[in-house]
């Protein structure tokens, strides 16, 4: 019987949790080795995915970066049995793996094979055990990529240069990069003049009375304004058949009940309806229905739910195409007869399916294509309850496997897995309305 954790003595509860710490490495070289094994054995129609990453984040509590993480490590300690040898044997932490894993893979250019491998070595032995510390590991790493890596110094090495976009779980986005010199000039260059304080009223710049935004923000609001800048530009590539813009995804209702303005749209606000609501009623059936789909007031295709407030200002300053949506936050049904997807039917099925819609990918709109379920060639028409987002890999999947994807009675997509992977065949809702997790 498992000791309570309240009647565990000092000395108990440290070694317990020393002791915990080690299972838990062993556990994760476990998971590793096994991905390892689905990776090269399972069917990728058996798991759905491209590849053991997004069966991993569909099936798992795991991110998509942890996920890819895991399964990087799978396949590249493959080629390094020994930096898979102390992750099995739990010497070395999967992080300090992956940091040396990165190093192997792609070493310094004019570093020989024989310092390669000594160095691999060296980077393996500072790692191992409680004395390891990660700062010494980089530091090594960045000396050997000084030296050995090329004839450019590392402030002219655009090899180097990275962009990292994380979406955070409150909604916001960070940003992290690193840049060679050139690159970064150009940043701070265009940044520089929209960085400039902006006086007060009567011309005075004191903290108190003028500009009091810090440094950060002030950069911040230029990156922003850049941003407007670019997208309000007319020399821009196209992405799914349209410019990149913003777009925003919203109830007419929802802008009408508090917003007198005018928002008309060809074929919606024909249908548009303002049924009458007890305000108290309406209360309580958002916190019934809190995961559900009408309950999110705003919805922006790659950062998700937006404020009611933020949604209403946003439309007030930038051009809105409408899109109504009924008691089951569907767009109405534009009823096309054309073979592809219109610009604004690829709107109307972002406003429903959010992204792919097969369960546990939801990659963004914009890298989705719009799939005849019932096909174009058979017969099937070009309209919404014939339509659904799917991602490239999803899209082929559908048309050679055994899945299938049909619009159910709440005019939602909903897929049926092959007997392979469910013999049951039990339906799946599509991504965006299966809840927080997919179990």
């Amino acid at each position: 019987m498992t000791t309570e954790i309240w009647q565990l003595s000092e000395s108990e509860l440290l070694a317990d949790a020393a002791a915990v710490s080690h299972r838990i490495q062993l556990l994760e070289a476990r998971r590793i080795a096994l991905v390892a094994d689905i990776d090269t054995r399972v069917s990728r129609e058996k798991l759905g995915f491209p590849g053991p990453a997004g069966w991993l984040t569909s099936t798992t509590l795991l991110s998509p970066s942890k996920a890819n993480k895991i399964v990087a490590l799978a396949r590249g300690m493959k080629n390094f049995p020994d930096i898979a040898d102390a992750v099995n044997t739990a010497v070395m932490t999967v992080d300090h793996a992956a940091l040396i894993l990165t190093f192997a893979e792609t070493p310094p250019k004019n570093l020989p094979q024989e310092g390669r491998d000594v160095a691999r070595k060296a980077l393996i032995a500072a790692a191992t055990g409680p004395e390891a510390r990660t700062g010494r590991i980089r530091a090594a790493i960045t000396r050997l990529v000084d030296t050995f890596g090329g004839k450019k110094p590392p402030a002219e090495d655009t090899d180097r240069n990275e962009l990292f976009a994380s979406k955070t779980l409150n909604g916001r986005l960070v940003l992290k990069g690193d840049f060679d010199a050139i690159t970064g000039e150009k940043l701070l260059t265009a940044l520089s003049p929209l960085t400039e304080p902006r006086p007060a009223a009567d011309g005075t710049e004191t903290p108190k009375v003028g500009d009091d935004r810090s440094p950060a923000k002030r950069r911040a609001d230029a990156f922003g304004h850049i941003l407007d800048r670019y997208l309000a530009s007319n020399n821009r590539p196209t992405e799914g058949g349209e410019k990149p813009h913003v777009n925003l995804h919203i109830r007419l209702q929802d802008l009408q009940s508090q917003n007198n303005s005018d928002i008309t749209d060809d074929e919606t606000t024909r249908a548009a309806a303002e049924p009458d609501t007890d305000p108290v009623a309406a209360d309580r059936s958002a916190y019934r229905d809190l995961f559900g789909d009408g309950t999110s007031v705003g919805w922006l295709p790659w950062m998700g739910p937006l404020s009611r407030n933020t949604s209403r200002q946003l439309a007030c300053d930038c051009l809105l195409t409408a899109i109504v949506m009924d008691e089951n936050g569907n767009p109405l049904n534009l009823a096309r007869t054309a073979r592809t997807v219109t610009a604004k039917q690829k709107r109307a099925l972002t406003a429903r399916d959010h992204g792919c819609a097969f369960p546990g990918c939801g990659k963004p709109a914009a890298w989705t294509e719009g799939h005849h379920i019932w096909h174009w060639a058979d017969g099937g028409p070009t309209d919404m309850n014939n339509l659904v987002l799917l991602c490239g890999f999803h899209h082929r999947l559908i048309h050679h496997s055994g899945w299938e994807v049909f619009i159910a009675a709440d005019q939602h997509p909903w897929f049926i897995p092959p007997a392979t992977v469910d013999p049951y065949r039990q339906p799946r809702q599509s991504h965006a309305r299966a809840g927080p997790h997919i179990a």
